[in-house]
């Protein structure tokens, strides 16, 4: 998986974030758009508003794409000048979000012979792993999605948010940001108990906001271990993260190629309909198909989801 800079440029009251070739801001959007209970961003036509936070000042972007070559980002409600360091963050922070500096070339020429993924790489052409980029959130969404499904996840999540998150108005409108680990970190989990989960969830979403805002766990320690077992490991060490929450970390937050949670539900059921199968496939069979994706594994896993809705 080859990795590129970001590549922007300033324009007033905004920037413009340039794309690879294999992108597709549509496809982007359908993804995005699979909840309506989402929180963190509206979308609304072809656009998407999302409030970020660079260096303590809370921003809100309005994205939207020209022909697919390019992001045009602007910033409404901005009553400050911003600096360049402060755009070339936010537009590091998009780069991110979108995995921009992918080439996805490699992974189209080996899913065209591909059983499993043909089919899905060319029907979803363009769509990136949407990120995570920031730990706590990855984690914290890791965790709340733990055993429950997709629908009852995003109502945790927008409990979480909305109690404890910040947010900008715009337009009568209010734009969450996900909390903070360090206001998390000061809770007990009898605080957590009206969000209605599990007391044991509540316990590791404390317990990993503790660890970061402690700075006994970071984005930048889990990159230096440089190998997706080795980081793995450190995440599994964590009480509450096992193996399909560390893959899902890994995956959509560290962007390590090889991440793959090979127990997931969703993937066994995505590769059980492509096959027309009535039952689910074993792992070594899993292992089998997946010697052909070879540090594409993560972006084989989320073409493989995407069949799902």
């Amino acid at each position: 998986m080859s990795s590129q800079s970001v590549k922007w440029k300033e324009v007033e009251n905004g920037l413009v974030i340039f794309n690879p070739h294999e992108f597709s801001f549509s496809e982007n959007l359908k993804y995005l758009s699979r909840s309506a209970n989402e929180c963190l961003y509206e979308i609304s036509g072809q656009t998407i508003r999302r409030a970020i936070s660079i260096r303590n000042e809370k921003l809100l972007l309005q994205i939207s794409a020209v022909a697919d070559q390019s992001l045009s980002v602007q910033f409404l409600e901005s009553h400050n000048p911003i600096p360049y360091q402060m755009k070339a963050e936010i537009a590091a922070y998009i780069h991110d979000w979108f995995d921009l500096g992918t080439s996805l070339a490699p992974f189209y020429e080996m899913a065209k012979t591909d059983p499993l993924l043909h089919r899905p790489s060319e029907q979803f052409f363009g769509l990136r792993i949407l990120g995570i980029p920031d730990l706590f959130e990855a984690l914290a969404w890791g965790i709340l999605g733990q055993q429950i499904n997709l629908t009852y996840a995003y109502t945790l999540k927008r409990r979480l948010v909305e109690k404890y998150g910040d947010y900008l108005e715009y337009g009568g409108s209010k734009y969450w940001l996900f909390p903070e680990a360090e206001t998390i970190a000061g809770l007990t989990p009898e605080d957590l108990s009206d969000l209605k989960m599990t007391v044991k969830k509540c316990e590791y979403l404390i317990d990993v906001a503790r660890l970061i805002a402690n700075g006994e766990l970071s984005k930048e320690d889990l990159l230096n271990e440089g190998d997706v077992k080795a980081a793995e490991k450190k995440l599994t060490r964590i009480r509450g993260i096992g193996p399909w929450t560390a893959h899902y970390v890994l995956m959509r937050c560290l962007r390590f190629p090889s991440a793959f949670p090979i127990d997931d539900v969703g993937l066994h059921n995505a590769i059980k309909g492509i096959l027309g199968s009535e039952r689910k496939p074993a792992k070594a069979e899993i292992l089998n198909y997946s010697a052909a994706w070879k540090n594409w594994e993560a972006y084989a896993t989320f073409y493989l989801w995407r069949v799902l809705y």
